[in-house]
């Protein structure tokens, strides 16, 4: 921009001097009429300028004539235009990022239809079941007895779960969370969460190690924190296979500030460098060669579990040495209050043991 500036002003001084040589050549005359030969040479010199400056400004408004276009089909949904780079580092940058954007919102647009795919395949299945076994009961192909009626409730309880998930996933996107936080003792939530889950480490022959016995307060939600820790040991159980091990710590970190560290081992199928951040995306659920997917899962626990830690003025983190090593989940909570803001308990969330989504 500062060049064309310096162009314009150099072609009009140019014309200016070139005229008024031209005209005391020609016409002779004497320094009295210099004055003429200025002004005369002046209107010369910005007729020159005026088409060179529209000249150069059509030629650098080119690539942002490109930009605006491109912008504008962002904006109807046309989210594969890759814009080619400029040779003017300032516009490059701007090309660039445009580009960015659009494979980021290409990428959720693919989340959003992956999404209507599966809360409908995850709806499908026990509504069909409820059609179905509540059509047998009124034309008396089914027995309404304890059974029936229990597997009834089982349907409805997954439905439950599937609205209590996006409802807290919306909450948690928006940045709604309004946690009722007090004073809580994080080893002693961690002990009876993990003696609430080690039934089924027990039916898949999984060892749970917990080291939690000295008291860590937080101030914190415990129904929230709970969630999480559900959500983490769940993951740890499916990743392992049976014989394995789940370590599940309780600590504080005094530096750099006073944090309360909650980490959950697993000796499992590890996970990719390239995936451990993705894990945390919504409906992001990893699949392993040779290992079937865990059944019931909506992708979207490490999405919610994050969403609250970060509510706390915390983070949950994953490390792992890469496939078939393990994995670390660490949640770290402030022990000071924080400010005060996030997501109400709404009566549709569901703190039951979800099935693990992570792998």
């Amino acid at each position: 921009m500062v060049l064309s500036h310096v162009m314009v002003l150099l072609l009009a001084l140019a014309a200016m001097a070139a005229i008024s040589a031209l005209i005391e050549v020609w016409l002779g005359l004497d320094d009295i009429e210099g004055d003429v030969v200025l002004q005369i040479g002046l209107l010369f010199g910005l007729a020159a300028a005026f088409p060179a400056s529209v000249a150069l400004s059509r030629f650098l408004l080119r690539p942002l004539d490109r930009v605006r276009a491109a912008t504008r089909r962002l904006a109807e949904g046309h989210y594969d235009d890759i814009l080619e780079l400029p040779s003017e580092p300032g516009l490059a940058a701007l090309v660039e990022d445009v580009n960015t954007l659009a494979a980021a919102l290409a990428d959720t647009q693919r989340r959003r239809a992956r999404l209507i795919s599966e809360v409908a395949h995850e709806m499908r299945t026990p509504i069909t079941l409820l059609r179905g076994q509540i059509e047998g009961v009124a034309d008396g192909i089914f027995i309404p007895d304890e059974a029936m009626f229990a597997s009834l409730a089982d349907d409805l309880h997954r439905l439950q779960r599937l609205a209590g998930d996006l409802s807290s996933l919306s909450r948690s996107e928006e940045a709604a969370f309004d946690l009722h936080r007090k004073p809580t003792d994080v080893a002693t939530l961690a002990r009876a969460t993990a003696e609430r889950l080690r039934p089924q480490y027990d039916d898949q022959t999984v060892a749970l190690a917990v080291d939690a016995g000295t008291p860590v307060v937080a101030f914190c939600d415990p129904d929230r924190v709970t969630q999480v820790l559900v959500n983490l040991l769940g993951n740890a159980l499916a990743a392992c296979d049976s014989h394995g091990h789940v370590a599940l710590s309780v600590h504080t970190e005094p530096s750099p500030g006073h944090h309360v560290i909650v980490r959950v081992m697993d000796d499992g199928t590890g996970i990719a460098e390239h995936d451990l951040e993705r894990i945390f995306h919504r409906f992001e659920r990893l699949e392993h060669p040779g290992r079937p997917a865990a059944a019931g899962g909506s992708g979207i626990g490490l999405t919610i579990a994050r969403g609250i830690a970060r509510a706390h003025g915390g983070d949950i983190t994953a490390e792992s040495a890469g496939l078939g090593k393990g994995a670390t989940f660490t949640l770290r909570l402030p022990q000071e209050p924080a400010p005060e803001g996030g997501m109400s308990q709404d009566p549709a969330d569901s703190i039951d043991p979800p099935a693990p989504e992570r792998r």
